[in-house]
């Protein structure tokens, strides 16, 4: 096993990388969800958008989360084209959204060639209720494909669901960090010892769950902050894995 974390623009790193060298691209863009009005988009942080007001902690922000839905779909779009490149035949492509941007990303990931297969839904047991309404207690993982899946050596038969809420106290480094529990299960669609892409990969909460499934990880994280965050919690990991 092997990682690496580029801090950079995803835009500027992926075309440096080869072709046909990745086996699973699990992406967590950052969303652009919930600025409904120009001066929203412009004037609300990661944070507003992400963290309620009572929150006991103060999570670095992140960039890139202001763009219109336009605008999201056609870079997202560039990003998943490029990742597509990048993927040998048969590797599957994860793209987490909320309910705003489902339609948005699943027009993304067909625009960029991947063929679409489904949507995983991600159920938070822990998270906010609405009043006189719904819990949002949901999120998606949108699954594109390479052509046809991969057949693994050995057949795998994965949920069309997954739980786990945010990590919380000292375990929570990111604003919209995701589980390492959920993510070790998507990561079973990886072929063995395949190498995994995240062109955002925040914390590196996504390398965490690669290499506890065997698999090598290569990230890309605009935030200088989290790219720094995403090494030491690499090296550790893997510190963990060789004591095993």
């Amino acid at each position: 096993m092997s990682w690496t974390i580029h801090h950079g623009d995803a835009l500027a790193i992926l075309p440096t990388l080869p072709d046909n060298s990745i086996d699973l691209v699990l992406a967590d863009p950052p969303y652009n969800s919930g600025g409904r009005t120009s001066s929203e988009r412009a004037q609300q942080t990661a944070r507003d958008k992400y963290v309620s007001s009572d929150a006991g902690h103060a999570l670095a922000d992140f960039a890139g989360d202001n763009r219109d839905q336009r605008g999201y779909t056609y870079w997202l779009t560039l990003i998943l084209a490029e990742a597509l490149r990048l993927s040998r035949p048969g590797s599957s492509c994860l793209v987490f959204c909320d309910w705003r941007q489902t339609a948005a990303t699943s027009d993304a990931l067909q625009a960029a060639g991947w063929t679409w297969r489904g949507i995983i839904p991600w159920r938070k047991p822990i998270s906010r209720p609405q009043r006189d309404g719904f819990r949002r207690e949901c999120e998606y993982i949108l699954w594109g494909s390479h052509g046809a899946p991969v057949r693994h050596d050995t057949p795998i038969y994965l949920p069309g669901l997954v739980e786990g809420s945010q990590p919380r106290g000292r375990e929570r480094q990111h604003i919209t960090q995701k589980p390492v529990s959920v993510l070790r299960e998507l990561m079973r669609i990886c072929p063995a010892g395949g190498t995994v892409l995240d062109p955002f990969a925040g914390s590196g909460s996504t390398g965490v769950a690669a290499l506890a499934e065997g698999r090598s990880f290569v990230g890309v994280e605009l935030t200088e902050h989290y790219a720094d965050i995403a090494r030491q919690r690499l090296a550790e990991a893997e510190h963990g894995q060789e004591e095993r």
